[in-house]
C-alpha cells in the first residue's frame, strides 16, 4: 500500500489518498508535532520509491500503512464519539 497524493490543509491536517482510491482527511499532530515544527509541514513530499509522506528532503517519513491505519484509527474513534 502506498501514499499517491496528499494535500496539505491547515496546521497539521492533511487529505492522504492511497493507491486503493481511499482518501481520508486527518490531523497528523500526535505523529508529528515532536520531529516536524508546524512551519516545516511545507516540505511535505511524497517518496516515490516508498510511497510515504516525508519532511525535510526525508530526514523524517511516515510509512503509508501507519497513515492508513492512524487516519483510520481517528475516523473510527470520530464515529463511535459522535
Amino acid at each position: 500500500m502506498k501514499l499517491v497524493e496528499f494535500r496539505h490543509l491547515k496546521n497539521y491536517v492533511f487529505i492522504l489518498t492511497i493507491e486503493n482510491g481511499v482518501a481520508k482527511e486527518t490531523d497528523l499532530k500526535n505523529l508529528l508535532e515532536k520531529y516536524i515544527d508546524e512551519n516545516k509541514l511545507n516540505t511535505a513530499q511524497i517518496n516515490k520509491d516508498w510511497g510515504c509522506l516525508e519532511f525535510n528532503d526525508g530526514a523524517v517519513d511516515i510509512d503509508p500503512d501507519t497513515l492508513y491505519r492512524y487516519a483510520s484509527y481517528i475516523d473510527n474513534n470520530f464515529a463511535i464519539n459522535n
